[in-house]
């Protein structure tokens, strides 16, 4: 029970379609394992909703709400729901990202349309949530936030607009950790690697018209540890990790997830 009693936000808790499960529901579910009670936020109220059936299954406490990300008013609504429901906000867990979903290109390929799309998602919504948090935070003089960027952001990546996004997280997480340790907060932002995950996977078979064995082995292979991509439950266990006391003394760090990936040179 390491977040026992603590509120705790993931945006982004339910997950595209397809096999296996995803960061964001993995990490909701993990939490409320832990103990805390978990805002379940998602632009498909259905999916998000499934999780928090998923977690009181198992006795846990949660609620789903629906939320457009790319827009400031509905993250501070979001905010406001879960200090209406629990009285404070001890962690905000940043989890949606889109890459070839959005319409991400290379550059010679990329829209205006698509690259407007992906900035909006995986970064403006990253910096208005933490702007609505961080006034309940600072009064509370404690707090945890957890971007999730990717290794697309320090590694080869061939799509402008996931790399570009993902890269500026990790700076707009730095400087959320030096601008609010005074007041007890702590941000982190965690890289995953390779994994094995619907919006990894099932996506790439359906955009490049393979099958989704034949996606897997092609990923599998690219991966130093055990020729074997993780899976969302690597990432929830490094979120829970940053999110509690163990980490008390950590902020500010870029934590790769990666089966090994990101030691590789040249």
């Amino acid at each position: 029970m390491r977040l026992k009693d603590r509120v705790a936000i993931v945006v982004g808790a339910g997950q595209s379609p397809g096999e296996g499960i995803g960061n964001g529901r993995a990490t909701a579910l993990t939490f409320a394992r832990e103990g805390a009670r978990v805002l379940c936020v998602d632009h498909n109220l259905t999916s998000a909703q499934e999780t928090v059936d998923m977690i009181a299954a198992k006795g846990g406490t949660a609620a789903a709400f629906e939320a457009d990300v790319t827009r400031n008013a509905e993250l501070k609504a979001m905010v406001s729901d879960a200090v209406a429901r629990w009285g404070r906000v001890d962690i905000l867990h940043n989890n949606v990202g889109v890459s070839i979903a959005g319409g991400d290109a290379e550059l010679l390929d990329i829209t205006e349309e698509a690259l407007d799309r992906c900035v909006a998602i995986n970064l403006k919504s990253c910096i208005f949530a933490a702007k609505h948090v961080i006034p309940i935070m600072r009064q509370q003089m404690s707090g945890a936030i957890i971007n999730i960027s990717s290794m697309a952001a320090i590694t080869t990546y061939p799509y402008v607009a996931y790399k570009a996004t993902k890269s500026a997280m990790i700076s707009f997480t730095e400087q959320l950790a030096y601008q609010n340790a005074q007041y007890g907060i702590r941000a982190n932002v965690i890289l995953p690697g390779l994994m094995n995950t619907p919006m990894a996977v099932d996506t790439r078979a359906r955009e490049f018209k393979k099958s989704r064995a034949e996606v897997e082995a092609e990923r599998d292979a690219k991966v130093p540890l055990r020729g074997k991509m993780g899976t969302g439950w690597d990432v929830a266990n490094a979120a829970l990790f940053l999110a509690s006391d163990e980490a008390g003394f950590i902020t500010g760090v870029t934590l790769p997830v990666d089966g090994g990936a990101s030691v590789r040179r040249g």
